[in-house]
């Protein structure tokens, strides 16, 4: 990994700033300085950091890291629904609020539905309901979500905000254990049925869901699976499982 301080960036630059981490630790600083002094855009202080593969077969190539004055310029950048924005603002005065997904998260989610033509989806754990909301809204009227959670008290602002946003008559709620909705699901003849699911439940679950999951989604459909890096513990030797976002395409044949 390598820390640069702190330069001065026109804002524009840093939803593209791969063009200016590339470069070599030793001219960063100069190139973004003299950018900032050629521009008339509005410049802000940001901290880049990049890491690059410790292979020298990946060509020395680097890669930003996302740091506080970046990751607040992506969420001022994020669209986000009133309806999704006062469900987080609500949860993240609750106990537990980290388990909710990111704006940003929630945004890919939904477009990734949308670009599938999505119609059938399946959630393995709501929460209070961020990321099956934000896939709700993104399907289309005739669209079904089955949405598996097993904490009543999350559900109930869940369902609040389902009904808030005009989206409860897409959202089939299954309130108990996961594994046996989806087996449920199987046993009543909708394997190959869905085009899309998502999980984000209990970790050492993860291999049941998928497996499961894999028989209920079509040929060429999506699972979407969260937390596989585990915040970044997954490079530990010592830990087996891993936080990022792993897509998985069910193969047509």
């Amino acid at each position: 990994m390598h820390t640069h301080p702190y330069v001065r960036v026109p804002s524009f630059l840093l939803s593209s700033a791969g063009s200016i981490i590339r470069r070599t630790s030793s001219c960063c600083d100069q190139t973004c300085s003299k950018i900032a002094r050629s521009s008339d855009a509005p410049a802000v202080v940001a901290c880049v950091s990049t890491s690059v593969a410790s292979s020298p077969s990946y060509g020395g190539r680097r890669v930003i890291r996302m740091n506080q004055g970046l990751y607040d310029y992506l969420l001022a950048h994020t669209r986000e629904d009133q309806v999704l924005r006062e469900l987080r603002e609500e949860t993240s005065t609750m106990r537990g609020s980290s388990m909710q997904v990111s704006p940003e998260q929630g945004q890919l989610l939904a477009m990734l539905v949308r670009l599938m033509g999505a119609r059938r989806c399946i959630e393995v754990g709501v929460f209070t309901g961020y990321s099956s909301l934000a896939v709700a809204m993104a399907l289309p009227d005739s669209g079904y979500l089955v949405a598996c959670e097993t904490d009543q008290v999350s559900l109930s602002i869940a369902k609040k905000y389902y009904e808030r946003a005009g989206v409860s008559q897409k959202v089939d709620i299954r309130l108990g254990f996961a594994i046996d909705t989806l087996k449920t699901l199987l046993n009543n003849g909708e394997g190959n049925s869905y085009d899309f699911a998502f999980i984000d439940a209990d970790k050492r679950s993860y291999n049941d869901y998928y497996e499961l999951l894999l028989k209920l989604v079509r040929p060429s459909g999506l699972i979407a699976i969260d937390n596989v890096l585990w915040g970044g513990r997954v490079a530990d030797l010592q830990v087996p499982i891993g936080d990022g976002l792993a897509l998985c395409r069910k193969r047509d044949t």
